[in-house]
């Protein structure tokens, strides 16, 4: 069958989760795909990345076996076999939304889709052969990738993305990180937690620039603590690849400097994948490398729609599943509300862990809030002392007048499995006072959230 409901073009966290939903809400369904289902996120970002991360904190808690009381007289990485994991973790990933397209009965079209007029596309598979495909409702999930400054040209071996960064053939000496987002100090603990030397360039003044200043402060202590090298206010200007490693030049406040290593990984944000996919022959508009939509995702040509990073939004997998769902949804004709791009989580999986939501410090201020901030640092915890996780902390930032949660902000170990009750709270449009007197279990890393709410308040107990 040529003619669906619903064609999704893309299958990653956005487009699967679509073709799902729209499965379950009675559309015959189909999604286009020309290369591995589950899109980038399963097989070259969040998932297999999770991967390396656990293996570099299993390889670090065999380094400090002794603070636990153990002796490892023998250990050490293989790098081959810890790459290896991560692509089986990956592929069974992959697997796994292969059954659940056949559970839920959805059509995979392989090949490249390109949009044509009149709710059409074509799609070229790897024979080169072209079918023609019609759907009442076309939803565009074509995601993102690495994005390339003209100063930092990738060639796949000297210069590479975040793709090559988890299948290198062997373990670079020296790496180069430029950029400190999510991926960057993500791979810049990896690689340092397997013995890379590793040295971070930010061009912000500081790094995870889009976190509170207090958690930024923290995880560059922790960085230069394990050996990483940071350099803010900091920009990569050239490099040169010509010799056996490369060279990169760097402008700093204080002058030029040239750094040498085997590797640079540029980390500096992503390219929406909008080109050749017939969004001019359509006449899709867009705006700065996206795709304009409205709070239920249509473009402005009917039956056209788009999530995901191809769209305004933050750039993130539970961004584009939320939106998905909230798109097939409203064109099904159920009530839906606008997603609240205000209590979207932040997660960044290094060591430690960051994780928030809501405003910044900075932010509610510049808003013209009167605030109230709270802080309990693990260093206080039980069970953080425990299981000697003791950086980090959890800030709660509220509305002086009413009580309303501002903001999140957690750093520390197994952070990103906490946020969750901070979206949940200001979802609930829970108050401080609430927060306080909701009971939190004892001994877990959890309860500094309901501390740093007493710190807020002036009833904090045990700091």
């Amino acid at each position: 069958m040529s003619t669906y409901d619903i064609i999704v073009l893309g299958s990653g966290p956005g487009g699967y989760v679509t073709a799902i939903r729209a499965s379950q809400l009675g559309f015959k369904t189909a999604v286009v795909e020309k290369e591995n289902l589950g899109g980038v996120c399963l097989n070259w970002g969040c998932i297999p990345t999770k991967a390396l991360l656990k293996s570099a904190q299993v390889f670090e808690y065999l380094k400090h076996a002794g603070d636990y009381g153990l002796s490892v007289k023998e250990y050490d990485k293989d790098f081959d076999a810890v790459v290896k994991r991560s692509r089986g973790v990956a592929d069974g990933m992959s697997k796994g939304v292969q059954f659940l397209m056949k559970k839920n009965k959805i059509d995979v079209i392989e090949g490249f889709g390109k949009l044509k007029a009149g709710k059409k596309l074509d799609v070229t598979d790897k024979d080169g052969k072209i079918t023609e495909y019609t759907a009442k409702h076309i939803v565009i999930a074509t995601g993102a990738r690495s994005r390339e400054l003209p100063s930092l040209p990738q060639d796949g071996k000297k210069v590479i993305g975040y793709r090559e960064a988890m299948t290198l053939p062997e373990q670079p000496k020296k790496m180069i990180v430029v950029g400190s987002g999510a991926i960057g100090v993500e791979f810049a603990y990896f690689y340092n937690s397997m013995g890379t030397e590793v040295t971070i360039v930010e061009y912000m003044p500081k790094i995870v620039p889009v976190e509170d200043a207090d958690v930024s402060k923290q995880l560059e202590r922790s960085f230069k603590k394990s050996g990483i090298k940071i350099m803010t206010s900091a920009e990569v200007t050239s490099v040169d690849t010509s010799g056996d490693g490369v060279k990169a030049t760097v402008k700093t406040k204080k002058g030029e400097q040239v750094l040498e290593a085997d590797i640079v990984l540029s980390a500096v944000g992503i390219k929406t994948n909008i080109e050749n996919i017939g969004l001019e022959a359509v006449g899709i508009a867009t705006d700065r490398d996206k795709i304009l939509v409205n709070d239920y995702y249509q473009t402005n040509i009917p039956g056209y729609y788009a999530i995901g990073d191809v769209t305004p939004g933050q750039a993130l997998a539970h961004v584009a599943s939320a939106e998905g769902i909230l798109c097939v949804e409203k064109i099904a004709g159920m009530h839906v509300e606008a997603l609240d791009y205000g209590n979207i989580p932040g997660c960044t999986y290094c060591s430690p862990e960051v994780a928030s939501v809501g405003l910044t410090e900075v932010q509610a201020k510049e808003q013209g809030y009167d605030i109230k901030v709270g802080k309990f640092p693990f260093s206080a915890s039980g069970k953080a002392s425990a299981g000697g996780n003791k950086e980090g902390f959890v800030k709660v930032i509220f509305d002086a007048k009413y009580g309303e949660w501002l903001g999140c902000h957690m750093i520390g170990a197994g952070v990103t499995d906490m946020i969750a009750e901070a979206v949940l709270g200001r979802k609930l449009e829970t108050t401080g006072h609430e927060v306080l007197k909701a009971v939190h279990p004892h001994p877990t890393m959890s309860e500094a959230v309901m501390e740093a709410v007493a710190d807020a308040y002036d009833e904090v107990i045990h700091i």
